[in-house]
């Protein structure tokens, strides 16, 4: 295959939805694969007033963190109620979430007991490690 054929492949894939494209012939293959990016989200910028704004509780709750990298899931599967919200009531065995990590679902589990305060993550959103995903009031 010419080099200038080659590029003109390249920037196809490149100016179009296609991820992966390859060609095989008797002697020679080529393949061309690109990364598709996430979409970038907005930046909110946070209005500063005068007032005191009381901050909340953080200190005695407890969080919920990620043990690895990976896509978070809330809920089992698309359509399906999350597996824990606000206000729900969580022991150490309670599956909360799952997080994708090199095509398996990892079921993760709470690490105390007590009331989900606030979810940290939204859903389908890439974790760290040691990344915070829950705050739990402990009981």
């Amino acid at each position: 295959m010419r080099l200038k054929f080659i590029k003109k492949l390249i920037k196809t894939v490149e100016e179009s939805n296609i991820e992966e494209l390859e060609l095989r012939g008797p002697f020679r293959s080529v393949r061309i694969t690109k990364r598709l990016t996430p979409s970038v989200q907005p930046v909110k910028k946070e209005i500063q007033t005068t007032e005191a704004i009381p901050k909340p509780q953080t200190e005695n709750l407890i969080p919920i963190k990620a043990p690895m990298v990976g896509t978070f899931f809330s809920a089992p599967s698309p359509g399906d109620p999350p597996y824990v919200e606000v206000g729900d009531t969580v022991t150490p065995d309670k599956i909360v979430c799952t997080i994708e990590a090199m095509k398996v679902m990892n079921e993760i589990e709470a690490d105390a007991s007590g009331k989900i305060v606030k979810v940290l993550v939204e859903n389908e959103q890439p974790v760290e490690f040691g990344q915070e995903l829950f705050l739990v009031e402990p009981t």
